[in-house]
């Protein structure tokens, strides 16, 4: 590895470190929105969203946006959150938006019962449907996978299509996990992974993680899934674009999809290249866990922190 590569491995995880720390997490919930936060973050109540949502869908951009939360241990939490994505989905329509609502599991109270949280997003799934919407189930830490997994299965096989899920890079595990799910001609949104893993059970090095990530849409397109490719490297996504290029795959196999505030200029110049483009959007008070990943995934954007802080 790399001096610049060990050193970002060494900053994401003094990163995802601090994104447990209380002192830190007090200070950002109190002053991270004025220093920078909002670059990332589509404000803290729907119609701050909202105002974002139709600013990007203006710019031709398709969207998800995510009610931002995790790890609700208490069932009536859980139930009133997937109420909230059910309230959301129906602004969505009724706005006219080309937006979907992306969610996490542990939100919807997966680590208290597997049960709890399927019950919930099968209701938030069914809303969508009844919409025509869609609905992409998050993936969280190793520890969540086999139960992602399940509930997503499960709910494909109860008869439910406008629902996908999202697999890691990262893990060793998930090429295996791929081709469970292929028969199934999943819709699967592919990221490098964003949590701090066991090298026991992850790739450390960024090399591998990429060769890792261009094998899964390979694969996936081969085989028939739906691939959202997800990340800000350039290399990589016309690596993936040249590959789908060559292979004959259309462009109605696969979408973009980034980050809202992270390389806004190369998002359009692919929407303008003719390519469909998702920004994903969230929004809502618990944002500082979320905040702390992108920062992680990117180390570099703590520059941009540092110099919010410095012009206060």
């Amino acid at each position: 590895m790399t001096i610049a590569g060990r050193t970002n491995t060494v900053l994401r995880a003094g990163i995802l470190r601090a994104a447990d720390d209380r002192h830190v997490q007090g200070f950002m919930s109190r002053y991270g929105m004025r220093l920078g936060a909002a670059r990332f973050v589509a404000g803290e109540d729907l119609e701050e969203c909202v105002a974002v949502l139709r600013r990007l869908a203006e710019q031709g951009l398709h969207t998800n946006t995510t009610l931002l939360g995790e790890s609700v241990r208490d069932p009536a939490e859980a139930e009133a959150v997937a109420d909230e994505y059910g309230r959301v989905l129906e602004r969505l329509h009724a706005e006219k938006l080309p937006c979907n609502v992306a969610l996490k599991l542990t939100h919807l109270g997966l680590e208290l019962d597997e049960e709890v949280a399927y019950a919930n997003v099968e209701r938030v799934v069914g809303i969508a449907g009844r919409l025509g919407s869609f609905v992409r189930i998050d993936m969280e830490q190793s520890s969540v996978v086999d139960a992602t997994l399940r509930i997503y299965r499960r709910l494909r096989e109860g008869g439910h299509d406008r629902v996908g899920t999202v697999l890691q890079a990262y893990l060793f595990r998930t090429e295996q996990d791929l081709e469970s799910l292929l028969p199934l001609a999943p819709n699967l949104r592919f990221v490098k992974g964003a949590y701090l893993e066991p090298p026991e059970i992850a790739y450390a090095n960024k090399a591998d993680v990429d060769e890792a990530y261009f094998r899964l849409v390979e694969t996936a397109l081969r085989r028939g899934a739906y691939a959202a490719i997800a990340t800000h490297d350039e290399a990589l996504i016309e690596r993936c674009l040249a590959f789908a290029e060559r292979e004959g795959i259309g462009r109605d196999r696969f979408e973009l999809q980034m980050l809202f505030g992270v390389r806004p200029a190369l998002q359009l110049d692919l929407v303008r290249r003719g390519y469909k483009v998702l920004t994903a959007t969230p929004y809502g008070p618990e944002w500082y866990p979320y905040l702390m990943r992108r920062l992680a995934e990117r180390p570099a954007n703590l520059g941009f922190f540092a110099r919010n802080v410095v012009r206060r």
